[in-house]
């Protein structure tokens, strides 16, 4: 069960990234919460924002690869929480590679047989000061 989740998890970032909107679909569930920080301060629900980032490919284009450093999984019947440091490497048009890193937590459901992400939270991975600048 612990590769099925885990399967899941990379089929679904595999998916944001290489624009494949159906597989992303498929993985996550129509009521998805999520934070992401770098986004906007405040929580958003459902899957249009990331259909139309998906579409854009507002993670470019080129050569990529992720990886999830420290994975942890919590599994509670139907129930999975995984977290880990999200760290991306891509190749620059001009040569070399550039590297970014965030934290993530994704809770997953199993429905009809199948896991879906239906909650997701990012933080940034380095200290960010406790007060607003």
């Amino acid at each position: 069960m612990e590769h099925e989740i885990w399967e899941t998890v990379r089929r679904h970032l595999d998916s944001v990234f290489s624009g494949d909107v159906s597989t992303y679909e498929a993985t996550t569930s129509e009521d998805l919460s999520l934070y992401e920080w770098w986004v906007t301060p405040h929580r958003q629900d459902g899957l249009d924002f990331h259909r139309f980032m998906i579409e854009h490919r507002w993670a470019g284009t080129g050569e990529y690869r992720f990886d999830l450093l420290e994975p942890r999984l919590q599994l509670y019947g139907d129930t999975a929480i995984v977290s880990y440091t999200f760290m991306l490497s891509r190749a620059k048009p001009e040569g070399g590679v550039e590297h970014r890193t965030h934290n993530e937590s994704r809770v997953l459901i199993k429905r009809d047989g199948r896991w879906q992400i239906v909650h997701v939270h990012k933080s940034p991975a380095w200290p960010a000061p406790i007060e607003p600048r």
